[in-house]
């Protein structure tokens, strides 16, 4: 059964259908689309050249995401994300993280571990340079080592979509000053999974993220999402 659902999810990501979804889904979260903006199966789909059937079918899942709305008679508009979604992702996120980061404590191989460090260490590299762009990419790739540490399918599938949803936001806070600072904060959460202490692990995982939202409001980087 378990061999059957990996496969199934395999190949939704990799399908027609998967493809075009997360394309949508990537310029929603990107800013390509603004709120409102209807979207267009013929547009869409002579862009991703692909015919209208997969496009209606992404925007059914996008509407069930909540990304975009279907209005019978009408079209598909955008609904995109809120501040007050953003808000709700890193509550949400924080308790999760810390659970990912209790359980990484128990199941991260040797290999996680050491890519993890390593990860740190270019982080560090590339802040002391200006080098945003790298730190980004780094940051992200920290917290997918971590999801997939965790040795739980169902928690790194949710914290994987619930990381994308808040892509753009990320990148800001990172360019706003925060990445020097979060990559410290990424260290002593891997110090923590390498010590095997899930209470330390899961609590550092927690406040990285309130720390990171707290970060968002205080520079005002929500605004544009109201």
């Amino acid at each position: 059964m378990e061999n059957r659902d990996l496969k199934q999810e395999v190949t939704d990501k990799y399908s027609l259908r998967g493809r075009v979804f997360n394309r949508i889904r990537e310029d929603i979260l990107n800013g390509k689309y603004k709120d409102h903006e209807e979207l267009k199966e013929v547009a869409i789909g002579n862009e991703l050249g692909v015919s209208r059937t997969p496009v209606r079918e992404a925007f059914r899942q996008l509407e069930l995401e909540g990304l975009i709305q279907i209005i019978p008679n009408k079209g598909a508009y955008v609904t995109g994300i809120k501040a007050k979604d953003i808000q709700d992702i890193y509550m949400i996120r924080s308790k999760l993280e810390g659970l990912c980061a209790r359980w990484a404590c128990e199941y991260i191989t040797t290999e996680q571990l050491e890519e993890m460090e390593e990860n740190i260490y270019l982080a560090e590299f590339h802040a002391a340079r200006g080098h945003m762009e790298q730190m980004a990419e780094l940051d992200n790739r920290f917290h997918t080592i971590l999801y997939e540490a965790c040795n739980s399918k169902m928690l790194e599938h949710l914290l994987k979509d619930y990381h994308q949803y808040v892509w753009r936001v990320r990148q800001q806070t990172l360019k706003s000053g925060r990445g020097a600072v979060s990559n410290v904060e990424h260290k002593y959460i891997m110090e923590a999974i390498r010590e095997k202490n899930p209470d330390k692990a899961e609590e550092l995982a927690n406040q990285h993220m309130l720390n990171a939202y707290e970060n968002m409001v205080d520079k005002g980087l929500l605004e544009i999402y109201d």
